[in-house]
């Protein structure tokens, strides 16, 4: 049994890619499997302690008690049967000791750092999160990215780097890149994301939406988030919302206090 993780910070796309990389030949991806913690918790609230998509009732989860001294990936791909399992978990003491426990088992572990550009990943929280201080969440980005980038320096094992906008941008070329480098089975129907069924925990809310509204339509959403999922035309595509959304007051502040960390993850220089 193998581990890929996924790092980064949270609304870089984690779940979409996710998702997709679940259709390769074996794989399953869990979502951000941390949130085992909360299963079956009736105080913690429905989307924090089932299936994202199925709820309780969940084929995966529901019903599923971790041994908490046994190896969490390897639980998880006896009860799926998978081969590889995919974790969005993005906190680096979780992924070294998940990878740590593949590595003793004798499987590989494989490490996806998605990065995207800081504006739209702060647009997204300043949406999702309007009450909150916007030069906090910008801190708690610099923070994210800082420690993203030191894990991936001392990870050992395949590990690629991957630009949210590229994958979003030519979806199959950049999958086929990132098959290629992990030594995952391409398979063309990977890209079908919404074909098939998911059971993430934890993740993206709106991509979720998207990738279950035929079979699940009850995922929870925001009226506001709702609308424009809603009018999604599915598949794979670019989230630039930030370029309308983002005031000019919050842009300046970002650019204050973060704008030349940024310089390594803007999407507009890579462009030009």
């Amino acid at each position: 049994m193998d581990s890929l993780f996924i790092c980064g910070a949270g609304h870089s796309g984690s779940t979409l890619l996710g998702m997709v990389l679940g259709g390769a030949p074996g794989a399953f991806y869990a979502g951000e499997a941390a949130k085992v913690r909360y299963l079956h918790d009736a105080s913690k609230p429905l989307r924090k302690r089932a299936c994202k998509i199925c709820g309780e009732d969940c084929p995966v989860w529901g019903g599923f008690h971790p041994d908490p001294d046994a190896p969490l990936h390897a639980q998880i791909a006896d009860r799926t049967g998978a081969t590889l399992v995919i974790d969005s978990t993005k906190r680096p003491d979780w992924i070294e000791a998940r990878a740590g426990e593949a590595r003793a088992a004798g499987g590989r572990a494989g490490l996806i750092f998605l990065k995207r550009d800081g504006r739209a990943v702060i647009n997204s929280r300043i949406r999702k999160y309007p009450g909150r201080d916007p030069a906090a969440q910008i801190g708690q980005w610099i923070d994210q990215m800082a420690q993203a980038e030191a894990l991936f320096a001392r990870f050992e094992g395949p590990k690629l780097a991957v630009r949210y906008e590229a994958f979003a941008t030519d979806p199959e070329a950049e999958v086929r890149r990132i098959c290629a480098a992990l030594g995952l089975a391409f398979d063309p129907s990977m890209l079908d994301y919404e074909a098939r069924a998911h059971h993430p925990l934890g993740g993206n809310s709106g991509t979720q939406f998207v990738a279950a509204r035929a079979a699940s339509p009850a995922v929870e959403l925001g009226a506001s988030r709702r609308a424009y999922y809603a009018g999604h035309p599915g598949g794979i595509r670019l989230d630039q919302r930030w370029t309308q959304e983002l005031s000019r007051a919050h842009r300046a502040l970002f650019e204050t206090l973060a704008g030349e960390i940024n310089a390594a993850y803007r999407w507009d220089l890579v462009e030009s």
